[in-house]
């Protein structure tokens, strides 16, 4: 246990030294292996997380999604989006502001990111809500809150490497995934007419607009819908795997993009190299966690907590709260995939041996993550939006979080206790 939790102060500490995650985490759990182990069993370790890390046919499916997502950016359908959730909810007071929500959204059913969703959409509804009025505050908070829906709606890359790491099966995670995002998303629109109930002045009434110019919008949302048919449609349907739909996935948004006028070679190109620099970096954070578990597992962290557990007293669901505090925690701290990828040997057998549901457990997990995500002091997705906006300083971003992170922490904890929610849509499609 001592071994353990010195060994996470070593790697928090070179993080926080702006060592790279992969870096530090690979570095301390080599180290940490030589130390209890010996040079050779260490070699042999690095050599085996190396290959798992990197040789691994489910693992395919991250590059391919995010080359999925990356070309339907690159091909302006973020801004159809935008432009139809616009019309058709934007003719309140914080209209433009639930639009936003429910473009994230349908971003995040191509994407699969965090990081991605919100850079996009930001891109794409900042201009417009400063030009009508909206306030910074609730303009930067919508879009960073909006982008964690990214990794909850399939296809997640999240839930992709939960499922690889515990074995669990990717068609369940997604289909366990829709109901939770949509709770998502209604509960980030009433934290947006929260906050202009209690300021009006943060959001003007946008002028509405009539029905036929609502509906020729829906037209340029074919390939997000057609998409998102495909894939998942293929997964439930029992077509082909989460693996074989990422690969049908890329090819269709590659084909779309081929024919899109908006989109040049060089465009394409760009958003290749960008794909595999983002899939590399990935990669290495995988190797990294992987060779930090191995030094984890050595000391045996696991198994004292699990006796832990059985001896405290407390309750199978007081543990579970006890954990979701845990994952809010470490979120201010580690980035999603790294944070992820070192919990989970360690709470993952604890919440199996209390007899809870991998499939529900993972979505457990990403919407803890979520909330990590725009929390400070490593929010990524402040960040983002940081540097889509310069000159909307941290704490205007931070003034606006309060009313969604709060109707995050209760959408976990309805999840929490209401395990259905999650679980009803994949017991009727598996």
């Amino acid at each position: 246990m001592t071994a353990s939790l010195i060994g996470f102060l070593i790697a928090f500490a070179l993080i926080f030294l702006r060592v790279p995650i992969s870096v530090s985490l690979a570095l301390t759990g080599f180290g940490g292996v030589v130390l209890m182990s010996g040079w050779l069993p260490a070699m042999s370790t690095l050599v085996m997380s190396i290959r798992s890390s990197t040789m691994s046919y489910t693992l395919t499916v991250l590059p391919l999604f995010i080359l999925m997502g990356n070309l339907v950016a690159g091909a302006g359908i973020s801004g159809n989006l935008f432009k139809a959730a616009q019309l058709f909810v934007g003719r309140q007071r914080g209209g433009l502001a639930m639009g936003t929500i429910l473009a994230c959204g349908g971003f995040g059913a191509i994407c699969g990111s965090s990081a991605a969703t919100a850079a996009t959409m930001a891109r794409v509804a900042i201009p417009p809500m400063r030009e009508l009025g909206y306030a910074d505050r609730l303009t930067a908070a919508t879009l960073a809150a909006g982008g964690t829906l990214g990794i909850l709606i399939p296809p997640s890359v999240i839930m992709v490497i939960y499922g690889v790491s515990t074995q669990t099966h990717i068609g369940k995670l997604f289909a366990a995934g829709i109901i939770p995002g949509i709770v998502g998303i209604l509960f980030y629109i009433a934290a947006v007419k929260w906050t202009v109930w209690r300021d009006p002045s943060t959001a003007p009434v946008a002028p509405d607009a009539d029905w036929a110019d609502k509906f020729a919008t829906l037209k340029g949302l074919w390939p997000v819908i057609a998409l998102f048919s495909l894939v998942m449609g293929g997964i439930y349907g029992g077509w082909f795997t989460a693996t074989e739909a990422a690969g049908i996935g890329a090819t269709g948004a590659f084909l779309f993009a081929l024919t899109h006028k908006s989109l040049k070679l060089k465009d394409i190109g760009a958003i290749l190299v960008d794909t595999a620099l983002v899939s590399t970096t990935m990669f290495g954070i995988l190797f990294g966690a992987s060779m930090f578990v191995e030094f984890i597992n050595l000391t045996g962290i696991h198994q004292g907590l699990e006796v832990l557990v059985k001896h405290s007293g407390a309750s199978p669901f007081g543990v579970v709260l006890i954990i979701i505090g845990i994952y809010i925690v470490l979120g201010c701290l580690l980035e999603s995939i790294s944070m992820i990828l070192i919990t989970i040997p360690i709470f993952f057998p604890i919440v199996m041996a209390l007899g809870y549901d991998p499939v529900w457990f993972g979505i457990i997990v990403v919407v803890a993550t979520e909330i990590g995500l725009i929390t400070p002091p490593i929010g990524v997705n402040l960040f983002v939006i940081r540097s889509i906006a310069p000159d909307i300083s941290m704490r205007t971003i931070l003034s606006g979080m309060g009313p969604f992170i709060t109707m995050d922490i209760f959408r976990i904890l309805l999840l929490a206790a209401v395990p259905a929610i999650s679980l009803w849509l994949p017991g009727i499609l598996f």
